[in-house]
Formats: C-alpha cells, structure tokens, sequence
C-alpha cells in the first residue's frame, strides 16, 4: 500500500491506496469555511489549519502502517507553506517507517483522478481546470510525457469564477456559488464578450471579461443571477471555442475534464454535446474527486512506485511548475 499525502493550498487530505489501485482509505479535511470571510485562501491561516488537520487524519490511517510500501507527497505546485506541512510530515514519515518517499506533481494527480480504483488510460487529451490553472495537455505513453498544448495568459477558468463572486460580494470559493445562482438567471441577458473570439490561437484568456462584468455589476442596471449566468455562458464558450479549433486538426480518441472546476455541471453538459459531435470517449472525475484529494495522489504515486520514481529526502518545494 501506499500512503498518500495532499495539501497544496486549503484541503488537508490522506489516503492509502494498494497497488492495484484500489482505495482503501480516504479522508479530507476542508478549510472553506475558515477562508471564505476573507474571500480567498489566506496561505499563513492555510498552513496553520493544515498543522491542525494533517496529525489528526493521519492518525485514523495508523492500522495501514505495516503494510504501507512507499509514502507519496504532493511537492509541487501550490502555495509554499501549504506544501511544506505536507512534504515534512511525507519526509517523518518516510525516516522513521524506514519507506521510500515519492514527490508528486499536483497537477499529474489531477489528470490520474481520473483513473481512481481504474486502470490508465495511456493516449488521453485533457482538459485541466484547476484553481490557478487552464490547460489542455496531451498524455501519450504514461505520466512521463505529457505535453501542453494550450494554456492561459492571464486568469484562469477557476479564478474568474472566484474573482466575479468576489466582486458579487458572495463569498469563496466563487465556482459553486457562481453556478448555483446562474441557474436562476437569464443567460442570453448580458452579451458578455467571448475572449479572444477572432484570434486563430489556442489560448485562453479571462481578464478582458473579467472587466466587462464589472462594468455591468456597476452599472447597476442587471440582477446577480443574471449576471452569474450571463459569465458563466461566456466562460464555457472561451474554452468551448478553442477547444473546436483543436479538435480541427487534433481530434482525441479520449478527452478527460480534470481539476475543481471540472464539477461545472454546465460545462460538462457542453463537453458532452462535443463528444457526440467529435466521437470521443468523454471521461472525467467523481464530484468528490474533483477538487484536491490524496485519492489522486495515491492514483499516480501507484504508477511512480511501480517505475520506482522515487525522491530523496532532499525533495524540493516548488511553487510553480511546468510540463
């Protein structure tokens, strides 16, 4: 087995998976409510509650102790003193269990959500829409090569939905209090500027219309629901219509919809209508998979193991970290 650790920004999470991938411990410890005061994740506040959190959880998987096999630990990327709780508990644990320690990229685990009690798909292109992130990236052969094909230049999707309820004056996190509300509002009320609709590149972009609804809350003249659902539709159709423009000359045997933002039912009915169009095999997470979890985690540090993919005890942190 194989014990897993996640807590790259505000979800403190263990879980312990076997080596044919199936979970057989999995708990997460949310800190939304202690956050959404500020409107955002307060990073020294995060670190705290993760020191709170962590030992406790950790405690509840002692009885999988003797059969563990290899600690695994997300290092990279998140914010730094999140990542730190994480990592030093992986490195104790590592030394006195006498167990090797292997150093997770985030980001690859949002991808192997996908594969949680489920064995990989190695040809897979994916959609990644995860806190600070918006990518496509393609996955041929395995978790050593991934290639991004798409990325932001600016917001990302998860982000715009944060800032807009932040600007709303809704609380955080902004992604379901957004989707909630669209659902009572006119989507076709507000014509919202698709980013970058006339430019053949494939990137995104959500400043511009971050702006734009700005303007419209300010301007007083529209309701919140219709606001939220007016973004919300502009939002799906930016990644919608890049998305069409790949699958012009790249067309996927297999898609995958990862990350916390994939739990967007809207945009999930959306990718669901282009499979029917594209013929490709739509997959994406369980809602409870969606956000950070150690079940992801545990899912990829189970390929590492079996690679022996495995890190020092000099494993490094990293904020920030590309394909």
């Amino acid at each position: 087995m194989i014990l897993s650790i996640e807590s790259s920004c505000d979800d403190s999470s263990i879980a312990v998976t076997d080596l044919n991938n199936k979970l057989l411990f999995h708990k997460k410890i949310s800190q939304e409510l202690d956050h959404s005061k500020y409107g955002g994740v307060v990073p020294e506040l995060a670190s705290r509650l993760h020191l709170e959190a962590l030992p406790k959880i950790l405690e509840e998987a002692k009885p999988f102790f003797k059969d563990l096999k290899a600690i695994s630990v997300t290092n990279a990327p998140g914010l730094s003193v999140t990542l730190n709780e994480g990592v030093m508990m992986a490195k104790a644990l590592s030394v006195s269990l006498e167990l090797p320690l292997i150093g997770v990229n985030h980001l690859i685990g949002h991808i192997y959500s996908v594969f949680i009690q489920k064995d990989a798909i190695d040809d897979i292109m994916i959609l990644l829409v995860s806190g600070g992130h918006t990518k496509i990236l393609e996955m041929k052969g395995g978790y050593k090569n991934i290639k991004e094909l798409a990325t932001t230049i600016d917001d990302s999707f998860g982000e715009s939905f944060d800032k807009v309820a932040k600007m709303l004056n809704l609380g955080y996190p902004g992604g379901p209090i957004i989707e909630k509300l669209a659902l009572n509002g006119d989507e076709n009320k507000i014509n919202f500027p698709i980013p970058l609709r006339q430019s053949p590149e494939i990137k995104f972009s959500y400043s511009g219309l971050k702006n734009a609804v700005r303007l419209a809350i300010e301007s007083g003249e529209y309701s919140k629901e219709d606001i939220a659902a007016s973004f919300q539709k502009a939002a799906i159709t930016h990644l919608t219509m890049k998305l069409k423009k790949l699958f012009k000359t790249n067309t996927p045997k297999n898609f995958a919809i990862v990350g916390g933002a994939s739990a967007n039912i809207a945009l999930r009915n959306e990718l669901e209508k282009m499979a029917k169009k594209y013929g490709f095999n739509l997959i994406y997470p369980e809602l409870k998979y969606c956000s950070d979890n150690a079940a992801m985690i545990g899912r990829i540090a189970v390929e590492m193991y079996k690679n022996k993919d495995f890190s020092d005890l000099n494993l490094a942190i990293k904020a920030r970290i590309e394909f």
